[in-house]
């Protein structure tokens, strides 16, 4: 008997991918066959899994869900339905102005899912992943929710206070995963540097990093996303001493001003913001910082956005995104705050700290030029192999590309790779014959 299938359609971040891969093998636990993303879509019943952070973000989910409800709507596929942050925030009134939707479901609700398509959640297959990511590569939420309250985020609206999950289960889907064939780790957060206060009483990030490296097939951990405050500096010993950590570090600082902090409730200032970064790099040299800045917050002055600017050309991050300042209903900027930047002098400031990045990118790339670094081959496209060294996370960081006529490589190794020229962002390497990680 064939199985029925079904397509999950993942929009948003990585946390989010996380929820679909747990619902995808519940599903097939219950006899289902799940596709993630098909081009085309195939299948009769379609789940949408919708990101609600940003503007640009609901607007790209209402319009898959609109599109898929044309499709609902004319019959070529018998069951709609939707789940995730954007369903979280607006379910009501979703549910009113696309009835084609068979059901809306919360962020947390999706195990209803499973019974509405006459299944059963299996807890025997609980934490276990399908994966829809590389099978070398895969994502680790170990929380949910945060307790910061940032003027400008509606993430904890949408998910609630902080709730991390126990050190044991965390590893133990490592280790599942490591026998799926897993080598590499994005461990995933609101707040990676707030785990652990909410069950232990304290910071306990890098006590849980030193138990996943522990577990043997892990090669490399990565880490997104921490937050400046309170910063718990023993994990950068960890960082430093274990060799399967990298290192790098997913770090949003948003700005520098201290009066556009102050009114950002970022709680931390320029001075400290500096020290924090300066401690970082000292005790764990080489380190790869990634940031994410945001210009054209309210009341943000030229000469303001001029010290952000000066700022990122003296920190040189390794990696940086930038955004502008969206507002969002029910948030403190929201509500209390006059958006008076104007969209085109947004824009302007976004484009003016992207191209300072880009040149600080290209500086990079060139010192790293004749040297050889450890890489993970991600895919395989043309005439190049596309990896990734230990400073670089996948789809938002640079890759290494190295020509197919260089010799014949296997997706999910590791190799010792020369870089011999850069782009941006981008390196070329080679790898010399016969040397295999």
């Amino acid at each position: 008997m064939q199985k029925k299938s079904i397509d999950i359609i993942c929009m948003g971040c990585s946390k989010n991918l996380v929820d679909a891969e747990l619902l995808a093998n519940q599903l097939e636990a219950n006899g289902y066959e799940t596709h993630f993303d098909p081009n085309p879509s195939k299948a009769k019943i379609v789940i949408i899994n919708t990101c609600g952070f940003i503007g640009d973000a609901k607007e790209e989910s209402i319009n898959q869900i609109l599109s898929f409800s044309e499709k609902r709507k004319k019959g070529s596929i018998e069951k709609l339905l939707v789940m995730g942050c954007l369903s979280e925030r607006y379910l009501n009134e979703l549910s009113t102005e696309i009835p084609e939707v068979d059901k809306f479901y919360g962020k947390f609700a999706w195990k209803d899912i499973i019974t509405d398509l006459k299944g059963e959640y299996r807890s025997d297959c609980s934490n276990i992943h399908k994966l829809s990511t590389p099978s070398h590569y895969a994502y680790v939420k170990i929380s949910e929710g945060c307790d910061r309250r940032c003027a400008y985020c509606a993430i904890p609206i949408i998910t609630g206070k902080y709730k991390s999950r126990p050190m044991e289960e965390i590893v133990s889907e490592v280790e599942s995963l490591v026998a799926q064939g897993v080598k590499e780790f994005q461990i995933i957060a609101q707040d990676l540097t707030y785990y652990g206060k909410d069950l232990y009483g304290k910071f306990a990030i890098a006590e849980l990093v030193e138990k996943i490296s522990d577990v043997k097939g892990v090669e490399w951990i990565r880490l997104h996303y921490a937050y400046p405050t309170q910063f718990p500096y023993d994990l950068l010993k960890v960082m430093r001493e274990r060799d399967n950590v990298c290192k790098y570090l997913d770090i949003a600082l948003q700005h520098i001003d201290n009066d556009i902090l102050k009114a950002m409730r970022r709680p931390i200032t320029e001075e400290e913001t500096n020290s924090l970064l300066q401690r970082i790099r000292e005790e764990v040299p080489g380190i790869h910082i990634r940031t994410t800045l945001m210009v054209g917050f309210p009341n943000e002055t030229e000469e303001q956005f001029n010290k952000l600017m000066e700022f990122t050309r003296k920190a040189k991050f390794e990696r940086m995104g930038a955004f502008t300042y969206c507002e969002e209903e029910g948030t403190y900027a929201g509500d209390h705050l006059k958006d008076n930047i104007d969209e085109k002098t947004k824009e302007k400031r976004l484009g003016q700290l992207m191209d300072l990045q880009e040149g600080i990118a290209e500086e990079m790339n060139k010192a790293k030029v004749g040297k050889t670094f450890k890489v993970i081959i991600d895919r395989k496209e043309g005439d190049y192999y596309y990896g990734r060294t230990e400073f670089d996370s996948p789809e938002v960081d640079p890759e290494v590309l190295i020509p197919t006529a260089n010799g014949e490589l296997t997706i999910g190794a590791f190799y010792q790779v020369r870089i011999t020229d850069y782009e941006y962002f981008d390196l070329i390497g080679e790898w010399p014959m016969g040397i295999k990680n």
